[in-house]
């Protein structure tokens, strides 16, 4: 009986375990970041202020900024079914932001490595 019930618990800990884990987000290079976004399709999203987007930003970039009211409103708007590549200065931000798509259920997150300080260090450029 008491192996019944061991067997029965180890069972649902497994199950409640696997249904809580979601994919990790892909950390990428500036160099594999930039194949990744060439197409033109992508869901392409820089979380800094509106000020340091209009300084320089990745190409197609659209700019949620990571501490607007609406910034849930807003990414929820993306399709959750396709990539979405996100970066923000450094990686503090953008991390944080990952957290909360997946909270939203977005799956398929890529996050730049470094943020556009990296970019920047690889001699790739920020278009304004």
């Amino acid at each position: 009986m008491k192996t019944r019930l061991f067997s029965l618990l180890l069972l649902l800990i497994s199950f409640a375990s696997c249904q809580s884990q979601s994919k990790s987000p892909e950390l990428v290079s500036p160099e594999v970041f930039a194949k990744k976004t060439e197409a033109a399709a992508v869901q392409l999203v820089d979380v800094r202020t509106p000020k340091e987007y209009k300084q320089g930003h990745l190409k197609g970039a659209e700019n949620i900024h990571l501490y607007d009211q609406d910034f849930v409103d807003r990414i929820n708007k993306l399709d959750k079914t396709k990539p979405v590549y996100i970066y923000c200065k450094a990686g503090g931000r953008s991390a944080e932001a990952v957290e909360i798509m997946q909270a939203q259920g977005f799956q398929n997150i890529i996050e730049l490595k470094g943020g556009t300080d990296s970019w920047t260090e690889s001699g790739k450029p920020l278009e304004q």
